[in-house]
């Protein structure tokens, strides 16, 4: 599990900095997504499935999100060449290794939602979200499970 003041401080924030896409509600929902989806980093490859990295984004969702998100952002893919080192679609294996590549596509990935960010006034708020963008409401992951895992990693 991750130092939770360095993770935001030189992954979450610097990432989105870059991507001209900083909030201090992307920020949480970055962390909240993270501390569920790979125990606050701790699983780097889902078991018995295809997810990858910190934010266990499935290849097929990477793909999807670079053909009709990326793809039709000029500015957006020029940001990604400058400050990621992107000059074409990279392996989704890049998200394994690479934490602020890996954060970029998940805020990317809700970048395309046209829900605005859940307020950071209540974690419920982050839970929905997450659950119903991320996650889906046919994902593995449970309420009372994803409430603890952020609760604990945003403590450590």
């Amino acid at each position: 599990m991750f130092n939770i003041s360095q993770f935001r401080e030189l992954i979450i924030k610097s990432t989105l900095n870059d991507l001209n896409l900083y909030s201090p509600e992307a920020e949480e929902l970055l962390v909240f997504t993270c501390a569920v989806e790979s125990r606050g980093g701790s699983d780097l490859k889902q078991f018995n499935g295809p997810a990858l990295g910190i934010y266990q984004m499935e290849p097929n969702t990477y793909t999807d999100l670079w053909a009709n998100y990326i793809n039709n952002h000029n500015q957006l893919r020029t940001i990604l060449v400058t400050n990621f080192e992107v000059n074409r679609i990279p392996s989704p294996e890049r998200l394994i290794y690479d934490l602020r590549y890996a954060t970029a596509m998940a805020r990317l990935f809700y970048a395309r939602i046209k829900e605005p960010l859940p307020y950071l006034d209540d974690p419920e708020n982050l839970w929905w979200y997450y659950k119903k963008y991320y996650n889906t409401f046919n994902g593995a992951a449970h309420k009372d499970f994803a409430m603890l895992s952020y609760h604990c990693f945003k403590g450590n």
